[in-house]
């Protein structure tokens, strides 16, 4: 029981240092200032990021279907009208 007291005392003891050390206000500090350079970044998170990744899928599928469509019809015209082929 002595013991475990003694440890406990011990270990507080060490907490109470660890915590009033200039270590402690460097953690702060550097904490503090890389929030600050990350807000400056203008980052994104990883859901916007993948938000907008499927929203470039999605458009460049529908650009390859138009794209293919103005193929289609381009083909159609100049069958229609051979002396107009570029």
């Amino acid at each position: 029981m002595l013991k475990e007291k003694l440890f406990d005392e011990i270990a507080g003891k060490i907490s109470d240092v660890i915590a009033a050390s200039p270590a402690k206000d460097v953690e702060k500090n550097v904490r503090a200032m890389l929030a600050s350079a990350l807000t400056k970044l203008d980052l994104v998170t990883r859901e916007e990021f993948d938000v907008q990744q499927e929203v470039l899928a999605r458009s460049r599928e529908k650009l390859n279907e138009l794209e293919a469509r103005i193929a289609a019809l381009e083909s159609r015209l100049h069958a229609g009208n051979p002396q107009d082929a570029l």
